[in-house]
């Protein structure tokens, strides 16, 4: 059996830094690889040694097996851990480690490749006597036999990458004629994100619950399962909150889904962690989804239920030892939860977000768990997946691992660029979610028009203390104006706070040795700077005493306001400018990615609402559309082209 010594984990970010921290608790030395665009990453910062593998797109670095494979070479490392995305599911990167002498942590090549393929897998698990839901797996690809195979199935029906994962390569169709659109954008991301355009079309089942199950096997033929996970609050099948155990488990259900997870785990002589995932429906039925061949980006929640280190297990595994415990030995305490923090703004359509990370504070509290991979100054690209880690809480009920969850998510400081607290933080305190009612159509029925997908106005007490940050920033560049040398020390002064596109007035009064006070659409407060030194500023307004993060830089303010940031500008002495129209003819990138499809030709007529062209960034396809009809005047960009945020694609006359 391998003596495993030195582990060169094949990823990046918070699952990387994860890994890295037990294997060296262990007394295992690590190995990181990196891109370009990681040089200064965390994961790359806390790994004993660190091999630069190329340029920052995947295909040439984290996908690159001859980089990584070479980096183990040059370390000396005998192992190698894929951590989950990426390479992780890959079963030639899982032989060429076997080749090379290495030891992968995971499962079998054989099984990766059956399991990594929704349609040889579905073809495995009925034979193997797992419950499996209507579908076609058939070998004919033409849009001609997915039409007719479709139209037996019935709608809606799920359209699915058979390579993929992670809600790319999906789609939902309600009806026949949107069925051929749908398989081309399926095609598509397919390609681009698994290198196979391979569909398969399942029924759709309507709000089911989305619950897996964590399979564990070693290499002794030991095979066992550590309970579930809830995973049904999704957006566009990627998943938001999970928790263990499913609220609506019993013990009966948990056993026929185990034994149906182990049926399925036995049928491919499963080794390491893996996860099937069922769909649960209103009656307790349940069918078979996929397999996940690797560590899931929710077990957390499973390790804070069981006690256990489940990358612990699986270098104990890779190492050729048996499994630490046997069925009846496995043990559920508690409840825990999970939100998957994205740097993505849910007011623009939840599009990705790229910039600098001004501020990162994790609220480390008891009873809470933050995986992550941030610090201080990183600038989050548009290469890769826009998750920045993970917040976690254990509880001895559901309702004490929610409010432990919902405090952690409000005091998480996060400054720099927009991100989906505000979305977290409305979905844990929803009625719904906190009695455990809910499915995977929870967020689509219940946050269709939430408050919190709409731009956040701020309050008048969050503007009052951005105009009491500003004016104590220029007080203290210009030291005589806070010591009150001003002729006119009681003329209030006049402030214009602006967001995004709206400005809002507010009236500074600043009398030395007094508070300020300050009038905000006729709201007056008194504010006093206990104290402000650039990250944090102690303040009392109106007798209450408070402390709020921020960042003020050149005119900008970022602002938490728990349970998220606002960047706020000091626009006072800006020149007033007309709104921009609202149907404009110029298209811009609303985010730095790559064009992966030019749908029109200059000169050629344009129609309001038409698909121009389709962006790709973070792992996902972006349509871009026409604002107006007109005629296109001007085309700057072509197939290939890597393109910045705001940067011109093309104009429409």
């Amino acid at each position: 059996m391998p003596a495993l010594k030195k582990i060169l984990i094949a990823n990046r970010g918070e699952i990387a830094c994860r890994i890295q921290r037990t294997a060296q608790s262990l007394g295992y030395r690590t190995v990181a690889v990196f891109s370009d665009a990681d040089a200064d990453a965390l994961h790359v910062q806390i790994a004993d040694e660190a091999v630069n593998i190329g340029p920052a797109p995947v295909q040439q670095s984290y996908l690159n097996i001859p980089a990584i494979l070479d980096a183990a070479r040059r370390t000396g490392a005998d192992s190698i851990h894929p951590g989950y995305g990426f390479l992780s599911e890959n079963a030639e990167f899982a032989r060429a480690c076997q080749h090379a002498g290495l030891t992968f942590i995971g499962p079998s090549p054989e099984a990766i490749e059956l399991m990594g393929s929704k349609r040889l897998s579905k073809l495995a698990m009925l034979d193997a006597g797992v419950p499996c839901i209507k579908g076609y797996q058939g070998t004919g690809q033409d849009d001609a036999a997915l039409s007719r195979e479709a139209e037996r199935i019935g709608f809606p029906l799920m359209i699915k990458a058979s390579a993929g994962g992670g809600g790319r390569g999906m789609r939902l169709v309600h009806d026949a004629g949107d069925l051929l659109a749908q398989i081309r954008t399926a095609r598509s991301e397919a390609l681009h994100g698994f290198g196979s355009d391979e569909l398969i079309l399942e029924q759709a089942l309507i709000d089911p619950r989305h619950v897996e199950v964590q399979l564990f096997g070693d290499q002794h033929g030991n095979l066992i399962y550590l309970g579930e996970r809830d995973c049904s609050i999704q957006r566009r099948h990627q998943k938001v909150i999970e928790e263990a155990p499913c609220p609506v488990m019993t013990a009966e259900l948990r056993q026929a889904m185990g034994e149906a997870a182990l049926k399925a785990g036995r049928a491919v002589n499963y080794v390491g962690a893996g996860t099937v995932e069922f769909l649960l429906d209103a009656h307790g039925q349940f069918y078979f989804l996929e397999m996940n061949t690797r560590l899931q980006v929710e077990h957390p929640v499973t390790e804070l239920i069981t006690g256990l280190d489940l990358v612990a297990w699986q270098l104990h595994v890779a190492g050729g030892l048996p499994l630490p415990l046997r069925q009846e030995q496995v043990q559920l305490n508690g409840h825990a939860m999970e939100v998957r923090l994205y740097a993505e703004d849910p007011t623009q359509g939840f599009l990705p977000q790229t910039g600098r990370i001004t501020t990162w504070e994790p609220a480390l509290q008891s009873g809470a768990r933050i995986d992550h991979g941030l610090i201080e100054g990183q600038h989050v690209s548009p290469f890769y997946d826009p998750m920045l880690g993970k917040i976690i809480a254990h509880g001895a009920t559901r309702e004490e691992a929610r409010r432990k969850l919902l405090r952690a998510v409000q005091d998480s400081v996060l400054l720099g660029l927009p991100s989906n607290q505000r979305l977290l933080a409305s979905l844990l305190e929803h009625p719904r979610f906190i009695s455990g009612e809910f499915s995977t159509g929870f967020i689509p029925t219940h946050f269709a028009d939430h408050p919190c997908l709409h731009p956040h106005n701020p309050s008048a007490e969050e503007l009052a203390i951005a105009a009491a940050l500003f004016y104590q920033a220029s007080a203290q560049a210009h030291p005589a104006a806070l010591a009150g040398w001003r002729n006119n020390a009681s003329v209030p002064l006049h402030y214009r706070i602006g967001l995004e596109v709206r400005d809002w007035p507010v009236q500074l009064n600043a009398v030395p040795g007094e508070p300020y006070r300050i009038e905000v659409a006729a709201q007056a407060f008194e504010l006093n700077v206990i104290q402000c030194d650039g990250r944090w500023a102690t303040l009392e307004i109106d007798g209450i005493r408070q402390r709020h993060a921020y960042r003020l830089e050149a005119g900008q303010l970022w602002l938490f306001a728990r349970p998220g940031s606002l960047c706020l500008e000091d626009r006072t002495q800006a020149l007033v400018s007309g709104q921009a129209s609202v149907s404009s003819g110029t298209l811009k990138a609303p985010m730095d990615g790559a064009i992966v499809d030019v749908l029109v030709a200059q000169g050629s007529p344009v129609s309001k609402g038409q698909l121009l062209v389709v962006l790709e960034a973070m792992k996902m396809e972006h349509p871009l559309k026409s604002g107006i009809d007109g005629v296109l005047k001007r085309l700057q960009v072509k197939v290939g082209d890597q393109v910045k945020n705001r940067q011109i694609l093309l104009e429409v006359e």
